[in-house]
């Protein structure tokens, strides 16, 4: 019998404009950057804030679930995203999805959690440089500036009418990080290369 098993590489959904982003990045002249940043491990977690669990897997994460609307927790390689009273985006390198779920169940215990691989759901665009914000400001009503929307803060909004995490990176110098649906993905992209022309 033959072997049908997949052994093609995985393509990230902005595989086939990397060329373009980089080109967009060079003609800036340094005042964007835009780059994919592919196949970052995604999990959506839901746990009582209140509960056991919460902290335990706080523990187990070297990080405390952020508690606060709209913020972000940040260790090493995970960045913790604020979704909701109980609901967080987990967030970290390429491939470390079933390791991190694993922490997250043994750290929960018998407390009810649910974890989920929400990975190959969304890619992430990074938007960086001295114009970031005002790229971005073309198509989402948030004020991105940095005395609005500085690091440790993020927001589930539109951008270009598709709809978007938007998250304010380290300092104001790494830019955002843009989470998109990935079949959203290509859109989004064409939106921000044609507004990015500004500064081309």
């Amino acid at each position: 019998m033959a072997d049908t098993a997949l052994t093609a590489p995985p393509r990230s959904p902005l595989s086939q404009v990397a060329g373009r982003l980089a080109a967009a990045t060079r003609t800036s002249g340094g005042a964007i950057r835009l780059a994919e940043l592919p196949f970052l491990a995604q999990l959506n977690v839901r746990l009582d804030a209140k509960g056991t669990a919460a902290e335990a897997v706080g523990l187990a994460l070297d990080l405390q679930l952020p508690l606060q609307p709209n913020t972000v927790v940040r260790t090493g390689e995970l960045t913790v995203l604020w979704l909701g009273p109980d609901e967080w985006l987990l967030v970290g390198p390429p491939g470390s999805e079933r390791e991190l779920e694993s922490r997250i169940r043994t750290a929960a215990g018998d407390e009810p959690v649910s974890v989920t691989d929400v990975s190959a759901q969304r890619t992430t665009l990074l938007v960086a440089g001295p114009r970031a914000h005002d790229l971005l400001a073309h198509g989402c009503s948030l004020d991105l500036h940095p005395r609005s929307f500085g690091s440790g803060r993020c927001a589930q909004t539109t951008l270009g009418r598709t709809q978007v995490i938007v998250v304010a990176r380290a300092d104001s110098r790494a830019g955002f990080w843009v989470l998109v649906r990935s079949s959203f993905a290509g859109y989004l992209t064409d939106w921000l290369l044609d507004a990015a022309t500004e500064y081309v």
